[in-house]
C-alpha cells in the first residue's frame, strides 16, 4: 500500500511541476526567500513552513482551478512579491507624516511605480485579532472606516485570494470625487508574520460604475508582525500605493493619501477598542 502511495504522490508531483511555468517558480523561489528575510523565524521554521505551503494538497487544489482563477492567484503573488521588494528596501525614505502618537507615514518615488506611501505603527492587538478583522470581516469595513462606502467581495479563489470591490468615499471638500477599486487579494501567513497585498484587476461581474471614477491600485501590502518590544501587541506597516485618476494636482494626492493612512490607523484603533470590550462584556 505504502509504495502505491508513494507512486500516486509523485505522479500527482510531477504533473505539478511540468505545469509550472518558469516564470512562475521563480515568483514562488523570491517570494519565499523575501519572506524569510522579513519573517525573521530561523532556517529549520522556514523550512517546515515551506513545505507546507508547497505540499502535494496545495498543488492538486491549484490544478483544480480554472484558467481564470488561476490568473487571479497568479496577480496575488505578483502583488505580494513587488511589495516585499519595495518593503525590503530601507534607503530613500522620507518622512511625510509624524504623529504625536508615533504614527509615521514616510514616501518615496520609485521606477515604473510611482510614489508609494508606507505607514509604521504599533497597535495593540495581537496580529490574528487585526488579521481576522481586515481579511476574515473585510466586508464589514465600511461599518468602521468613513473613508469606506462599501467593501465587497466579488469571488473567493482557493484559501487565500479573493477579488473584492470597495467603494471609496469622497474627501472633505469633494477635493477626490467617488472612487471606485476592484482589487485582488492575497493573505500568506509565513510564521507570525501575516501579509496581505493587494493590486488592481478585473472582474466580470464589475464594470465601471456610473458615479464613480475607477482607481487603481497596487502594489499594496498590509504586514502584521508581533512587536519586538511586546509580543501581544503587532508592528503594523502598510504600504500603498494608489492610481486615483482624473486631473488632481499631485500635492493634493501625496496629502491626500498620507492623511489617509493616519485616518486609517485611528479608525482601526477604535475599532478594535470596541469590538475588544465588546467581547469582554459577552463573556461576562
Amino acid at each position: 500500500m505504502l509504495p502505491a502511495t508513494f507512486k500516486l504522490c509523485a505522479g500527482i508531483s510531477y504533473r505539478h511541476t511540468r505545469n509550472m511555468t518558469g516564470l512562475r517558480r521563480n515568483a514562488m523561489m523570491a517570494i519565499t526567500h523575501e519572506l524569510s528575510k522579513l519573517s525573521g523565524p530561523g532556517p529549520s521554521t522556514w523550512v517546515k513552513h515551506i513545505r507546507r505551503s508547497n505540499s502535494l494538497l496545495s498543488g492538486f487544489e491549484e490544478e483544480t482551478l480554472s484558467e481564470s482563477e488561476q490568473g487571479y492567484v497568479q496577480q496575488g503573488q505578483l502583488a505580494l512579491q513587488k511589495s516585499i521588494n519595495i518593503l525590503s528596501d530601507q534607503d530613500g525614505w522620507q518622512t511625510e507624516i509624524e504623529t504625536s502618537t508615533g504614527d509615521k507615514v514616510l514616501s518615496k518615488v520609485l521606477p515604473d511605480i510611482g510614489k508609494v506611501f508606507k505607514l509604521e505603527v504599533v497597535l495593540d492587538q495581537q496580529p490574528d485579532d487585526l488579521y481576522e478583522e481586515l481579511v476574515d470581516n473585510i466586508e464589514k469595513m465600511g461599518e468602521w472606516n468613513p473613508n469606506v462606502k462599501q467593501v465587497k467581495i466579488l469571488q473567493k479563489v482557493g484559501q487565500d485570494t479573493m477579488v473584492t470591490h470597495e467603494m471609496a468615499s469622497e474627501t472633505p471638500g469633494n477635493v477626490v470625487g467617488p472612487r471606485d477599486f476592484v482589487s485582488v487579494r492575497c493573505a500568506k501567513r509565513r510564521g507570525s508574520t501575516c501579509f496581505l497585498a493587494g493590486m488592481a484587476t478585473q472582474h466580470p461581474s464589475m464594470p465601471e460604475q456610473k458615479g464613480f471614477v475607477r482607481a487603481e491600485n497596487g502594489p499594496t501590502c498590509i504586514v502584521l508582525k508581533p512587536s519586538t518590544d511586546d509580543p501581544n501587541k503587532t508592528q503594523f506597516t502598510w504600504l500603498l500605493n494608489l492610481d486615483l485618476k482624473g486631473w488632481i494636482p499631485k500635492t493634493v494626492i501625496n496629502r491626500v493619501l498620507s492623511q489617509t493612512q493616519v485616518d486609517f490607523a485611528n479608525h482601526l484603533r477604535h475599532r478594535m477598542a470596541s469590538s475588544g470590550g465588546m467581547e469582554t462584556a459577552m463573556a461576562c
